[in-house]
């Protein structure tokens, strides 16, 4: 089904359908100017054969060519079902206080950015990437997409906060997978995540139960651990250690079949999506043929202009 993009553009098929209007008016008028000559015999001998109905032909295709380009001004578009794929990844990154200790360098949060960018960079373009902060609350600052840049401005801003919910951001994650368009396809999209973090969780829901809710919907968590067991944070005028809580995170990797690190190389990081497989769904896209007006649009000028040359010699 062809639509219009510009719709308001269609206007200009009125002073094209006007002078069609005229061109037939001025026929008719020229019928019954000719019938007042009522000698036909003499008409006949003093006037040569004239074109008959083929004077009509080139300016019915000179008409119809300014008709085809007026409505070619609307931008004629059909639509299309274009492949989306919905394969997902969302990434959790600790914001934490204690993501400031500098015993990884430069710091915590820094390595964490560091390492978030360089997945990003990994990651197959056709995939939805998104990305969640946590600390106090878990926080969808970018929703799963597949602009990288906005990904990778929205690490760079990330700002530190009180608290660790570590749980909190599983759960998070997930919902945010839910929310990837089904676009025909059945279920939720095949989807993973990677959580970075320090520390030892302190608020919200437990990391037990983000465990429990993330292998209900089939969905692996990898985590990435920074830091030392020596870390050490100044949180309000006092040195506090910040060790680093290798067990939760290991678990919660184990139990949703994901993967645990401690050092996040590049190949290391490609085994969290080299399984993780397809999911096509499709969405309606117009696309334009307004070439298509064009190209018939110079069609019937050429042949408006031929027949023209070829019966009268003349062009117009």
């Amino acid at each position: 089904m062809i639509r219009f993009l510009q719709p308001w553009w269609l206007l200009a098929l009125l002073p094209v359908l006007a002078l069609a209007a005229a061109y037939v008016w001025r026929q008719l008028h020229r019928q019954q100017y000719a019938l007042r000559f009522t000698n036909v015999d003499l008409l006949r001998t003093v006037a040569p054969k004239g074109l008959g109905w083929r004077r009509h032909v080139a300016a019915t295709a000179f008409l119809l060519c300014l008709l085809v380009l007026a409505t070619g001004l609307a931008r004629p578009a059909i639509d299309t079902r274009e492949p989306l794929e919905r394969a997902t990844v969302m990434l959790a990154i600790d914001v934490s206080l204690s993501m400031q200790a500098d015993d990884v360098s430069p710091n915590r949060l820094e390595a964490a950015q560091e390492a978030a960018k360089q997945f990003v960079g990994e990651l197959p373009e056709s995939y939805n990437l998104g990305l969640v902060s946590f600390a106090k609350s878990a926080n969808v600052l970018v929703p799963p997409t597949k602009d990288r840049a906005a990904v990778n401005a929205a690490i760079d801003g990330l700002v530190l906060a009180e608290a660790t919910a570590t749980g909190e951001a599983v759960f998070t994650c997930l919902e945010a997978i839910r929310s990837v368009p089904a676009d025909g396809a059945a279920g939720i999209p095949p989807a993973r995540i990677v959580l970075l973090s320090d520390g030892y969780r302190t608020s919200g829901r437990s990391v037990e139960e983000a465990a429990a809710a993330a292998q209900a919907a089939n969905v692996p968590v990898s985590t990435i651990a920074f830091g030392t067991d020596s870390g050490q944070v100044d949180i309000g005028g006092q040195l506090q250690r910040v060790p680093v809580d290798r067990t939760a995170l290991s678990q919660l990797a184990e139990t949703t079949q994901g993967f645990f690190y401690e050092a996040a190389s590049a190949s290391e990081l490609k085994q969290v999506y080299q399984d993780m497989g397809s999911s096509i769904g499709y969405r309606t896209e117009p696309r334009e043929i307004t070439q298509w007006y064009a190209g018939i649009a110079l069609l019937l000028a050429l042949c408006a202009g031929g027949l023209s040359l070829l019966w009268t010699s003349r062009l117009v």
